[in-house]
């Protein structure tokens, strides 16, 4: 069964509907799913420019080198794997926080009466 099962059509003037295509591209997403981000009280963010995805891919690998450099030393035992794991931590944390600060939905301080 469909989650969405429930039509709905709405009419745009010529400037309402250029501006919801414009939003929605900004965002990365369809003019449906931007509909329903802010009937749920949401504004999504534009979407980044390129320098943001190059930096995320980058602590990705940092984080990945890290969890590699973890289980190496720990199976030759010459290495503080509770400090490195603590770090691994810490920047998997900073990696959710740039995420989350540049990619998801803020709640909309629109107030519907």
């Amino acid at each position: 069964m469909r989650k969405r099962n429930i039509d709905k059509h709405i009419w745009f003037s010529r400037d309402e509907a250029y501006q919801l295509q414009k939003k929605a591209k900004k965002a990365c997403m369809s003019e449906a799913g931007l509909i329903r981000l802010l009937v749920k009280g949401y504004e999504p963010r534009e979407k980044p420019d390129d320098r943001f995805y190059d930096v995320m891919r980058e602590l990705a690998a940092i984080g990945n080198n890290i969890n590699q450099l973890s289980a190496k030393a720990n199976s030759l035992d010459f290495i503080d794997t509770v400090q490195l794991n603590r770090e691994a931590e810490k920047w998997h944390k900073l990696q959710a926080n740039i995420e989350r600060e540049f990619l998801r939905p803020d709640k909309s301080e629109i107030k519907w009466k």
